[in-house]
């Protein structure tokens, strides 16, 4: 009796992941379906449309028209290098906070976590009006600034309370051999904090990935202009012709959803043992 309630409950169990799995990537079903077929076959009853023959030219028009791999390299560049700046001042940040000791090591740290209650659409004037008046507007900066200062709250979170779980004695060990600070870092801290690092660099990338507000607010010349861009711009120009706006979309988010599909695992690595001290 025991058994067949456990497999009962094990059943409905796996059948409402399957159901919450279903509605999770339906919106990435329909996006597909819709980018393979002709924009007349769209207007129909059905939820889902079967094409009656792939469309493959409205990706080919998605990556010919318009500026859809400059704004492509624009984006990988921008976060790229957010991604490099984040978890590197947050590593210096974190090392600072929990292994040194100053005055004003507490206020900074609740200094660095009240980034994360700072909603983006506070900053955006106050932004705007600085960056104007140093001349940085319609420039990479103008991105990086903020990309990495929103981005930095979470990854000290992240680095600091995977920190703070590394224990001390390595370091002091190193120490007695005769190793600096930075080395102490770079040879004993760093290697140690695979996980919580490679977490950082993937939420990092994929908050900025799709980030439009601020691009918009901040550029004006398509120079720096990122991917969010290549859907405005395809949704005017192509405003009739759905299916390619579909094709567009979905190459948008497809190196997204790359990066999260294949590192998925060290995300939830990363976050668990960021969380678990001691």
């Amino acid at each position: 009796m025991r058994k067949q309630r456990w497999s009962i409950s094990r059943v409905i169990g796996a059948i409402a992941l399957i159901l919450l799995a279903v509605i999770q990537l339906f919106p990435l079903i329909w996006l597909v379906d819709f980018s393979l077929c002709k924009s007349d076959q769209l207007f129909t009853s059905g939820i889902l449309v079967w094409p009656e023959e792939f469309q493959w030219g409205n990706y080919v028009t998605a990556l010919t028209e318009s500026n859809f791999l400059h704004y492509l390299f624009n984006s990988i560049l921008a976060n790229a290098l957010a991604v490099i700046l984040v978890i590197i001042i947050a590593i210096m940040a974190s090392f600072a906070c929990t292994r040194m000791h100053w005055k004003l090591r507490g206020p900074t740290s609740i200094l660095l976590m009240m980034g994360l209650m700072i909603p983006i659409h506070a900053t955006l004037l106050p932004n705007y009006m600085i960056f104007d008046r140093v001349g940085i507007l319609d420039t990479l900066f103008a991105l990086l600034i903020p990309y990495v200062a929103f981005s930095l709250p979470q990854g000290f979170f992240l680095t600091s309370s995977y920190m703070d779980s590394v224990p001390r004695e390595l370091e002091e060990a190193a120490i007695m051999d005769g190793c600096g600070i930075y080395r102490t870092l770079l040879v004993i801290v760093l290697p140690m904090m695979k996980a919580s690092i490679a977490t950082v660099a993937i939420m990092t990338y994929l908050n900025n990935w799709n980030e439009f507000i601020m691009a918009m607010t901040f550029l004006s010349s398509p120079t720096w202009k990122t991917l969010p861009f290549a859907i405005l711009e395809f949704t005017g120009q192509y405003s009739s012709d759905y299916a390619i706006q579909f094709a567009v979309m979905t190459l948008s988010a497809l190196p997204a959803i790359i990066i999260y599909i294949c590192l998925n695992k060290h995300i939830t690595k990363g976050v668990a043992m960021g969380a678990v001290k001691g």
